[in-house]
């Protein structure tokens, strides 16, 4: 019953965005409901528009602040599964990766420790540029939040916890501090205050200058567009890219009238745009960006470990 509820209440937010479920089950197994939904009226599933949204079956819907939370959640959602590929998103040092397979919500570490977990991964996508195939170098993560981090939360579910999750990833991966592998074990991604200001109660991550976001926007659309995306228009103003370069979506929006001055893209509307052929004259630049932090991401004190030299 109420998990039939919850889907009601699901149905009638998604449709308020302007998403269709198209369809839900339940996971009894950890006690959670899924819901896969795509823009309405259109042929989005068919072309692969969809997202998954899991909810812990005893989600407190009625809530006024988790209600409105899901409703700017999924707001946001059906503008950036317009993109060509929703599920990408790109690392201030240049890596365009792709998020999938996360498990919400937060669920207690089963080590013992005072936290709590989501399991996801991420991949590589550039491979598709030189052979149109998946990429096979990717990380399987362990976002641990500690206890302290989750009182900043308003609760440990998708809508709440995604964008930050993903940003914190992204950040990680900056630092040096995951590796994109063929196969391996999770790797850990810490949540911790590190990545909010209690002062001004906003999370925290790069603080950027003016020229770093438009090489960021600019990056995004070579990417995202130009080259995982056949040319077709991305959502330039999206606030979870706002967060991670500790900016707000004006500042995007200035970086993107910048370059479409420079012809470099070629805004679809006020708030989406499409890589030019003058952009997409930067491949070797951006391709050795990221071969550049592929070599940064790779650790050294492994490597003779790798080719079987040492004695451990």
């Amino acid at each position: 019953m109420r998990s039939e509820v919850l889907t009601v209440q699901v149905e009638a937010a998604a449709r308020a965005a302007g998403l269709a479920v198209v369809s839900s089950e339940a996971d009894a197994g950890r006690g959670t409901a899924k819901f896969l939904l795509a823009p309405a009226g259109d042929a989005a599933t068919a072309a692969g528009k969809t997202m998954l949204l899991e909810l812990s079956e005893r989600f407190e819907f009625g809530r006024p602040d988790l209600r409105d939370g899901v409703r700017a959640y999924l707001a946001e959602a059906a503008k950036r599964l317009r993109n060509p590929r929703p599920e990408c998103y790109l690392t201030l040092h240049g890596l365009p990766l792709s998020f999938g397979r996360f498990e919400w919500p937060f669920h207690p570490s089963s080590s013992g420790a005072d936290t709590s977990l989501v399991h996801g991964e991420v991949r590589l996508e550039s491979a598709r540029l030189e052979d149109g195939g998946a990429s096979v170098l990717h990380a399987k993560i362990a976002a641990s939040m500690t206890v302290t981090f989750r009182d900043v939360v308003a609760a440990p579910e998708q809508p709440f916890a995604e964008g930050f999750v993903y940003n914190a990833v992204r950040k990680t991966m900056d630092q040096g501090q995951l590796e994109l592998v063929k196969s391996g074990n999770r790797q850990p991604v810490p949540l911790t205050t590190r990545f909010y200001s209690p002062k001004q109660k906003t999370f925290s991550f790069n603080d950027t200058s003016e020229e770093q976001r438009r090489w960021f926007v600019a990056g995004k659309v070579y990417w995202l567009s130009g080259v995982l995306g056949g040319g077709a228009p991305v959502w330039l103003l999206d606030p979870r890219d706002a967060q991670y370069l500790n900016t707000t979506v004006e500042e995007l929006r200035k970086a993107v009238g910048s370059l479409a001055v420079e012809g470099l893209l070629r805004a679809t509307d006020a708030e989406y745009g499409a890589a030019t052929e003058k952009l997409m004259e930067r491949r070797e630049e951006y391709v050795a960006q990221l071969e550049r932090m592929l070599a940064f991401i790779r650790p050294s004190f492994n490597e003779e470990m790798r080719h079987g030299l040492t004695n451990m």
